[in-house]
């Protein structure tokens, strides 16, 4: 049209901690964690790479290794505090994460970091590294937990299936999905839902899920493990204030399950559930 436009990105290079950001203390867990594969999913702009930036700056405050990024582009500056830190740039340093992670593993490294599993060919090295004894941290665009699983294993032909179910049932260890959206003043807060592969997890993993068994159902059913849903997720930020009814119910996986949530809440806290008149 004759004019001008350009979309910028703050980057913010100091890296952020995990107490810093808020957020859940299942991140302490992951943070122990030796080998296996650890999943940051959401869409664009949800915080996946300052939630596995937090991750990896605790890694590098307590543990001594050799980790390598392979990131698109560089957000954050990790320094070397007790690890030594490669990090890598798409197009700089490497032209694909695939190429960059096949050279990652071949450098020794103790922690993997991928920013992104984009296809298939990624996905078969990032599970390789994390069968042969590495600690593999990467991102995908999906909404969910139980999406992220369904999703990589519709990256392989049908008659894989089975393989690939197999092998994320040994060495996944953790999925957590994240949102952003507006709190009360304004500013941004996240909301979660959290996959930990424990024996029930791991069986739906093998067979799949079915209309009895599902990872939501899980989910919502076991919080002594660390894991929740959006929808209980987003029920806490509106009990707490935080955030509002309707950016709860936006924001939600089940709406009905979640209207049905915040009724309760609303129910407690002596508000009016109902805004037809009479009832």
């Amino acid at each position: 049209r004759g004019s001008l436009a350009v979309a910028m990105r703050r980057l913010y290079m100091k890296a952020p901690g995990i107490q810093e950001m808020d957020l859940p203390e299942i991140f302490h867990s992951m943070v122990r964690e030796k080998y296996g594969m650890i999943l940051i999913t959401g869409a664009t702009g949800s915080g996946k790479s300052t939630s596995l930036a937090a991750l990896l700056n605790s890694i590098n405050q307590i543990k001594r290794h050799h980790v390598v990024t392979l990131e698109d582009p560089v957000e954050f500056v990790h320094d070397h505090k007790s690890c030594t830190i490669n990090q890598r740039e798409l197009g700089v340093d490497f032209t694909s994460f695939a190429s960059g992670l096949r050279s990652a593993l071949r450098q020794a490294p103790n922690v993997i970091m991928v920013g992104e599993i984009r296809d298939r060919e990624t996905l078969d090295i990032a599970l390789e590294a994390a069968e042969t004894g590495h600690l593999v941290m990467g991102s995908l665009h999906t909404g969910t937990a139980g999406q992220t699983i369904n999703r990589m294993v519709g990256m392989v032909e049908q008659n894989e299936e089975r393989t690939i179910r197999g092998r994320l049932s040994e060495i996944l260890k953790y999925v957590v999905s994240q949102r952003l959206m507006p709190d009360q003043k304004g500013e941004k807060v996240a909301a979660f839902d959290i996959l930990y592969n424990n024996i029930r997890v791991n069986e739906l993993i093998l067979h799949g899920e079915d209309e009895d068994k599902t990872f939501y159902h899980i989910q919502e059913t076991s919080p002594s493990y660390g894991m929740t849903t959006f929808d209980i997720n987003l029920s806490e930020l509106f009990k707490k204030g935080i955030i509002d009814e309707e950016t709860a119910m936006l924001n939600a996986s089940d709406k009905a399950k979640l209207n049905q949530m915040l009724d309760w809440i609303k129910a407690e806290q002596g508000q009016e559930i109902s805004d037809i008149d009479g009832l």
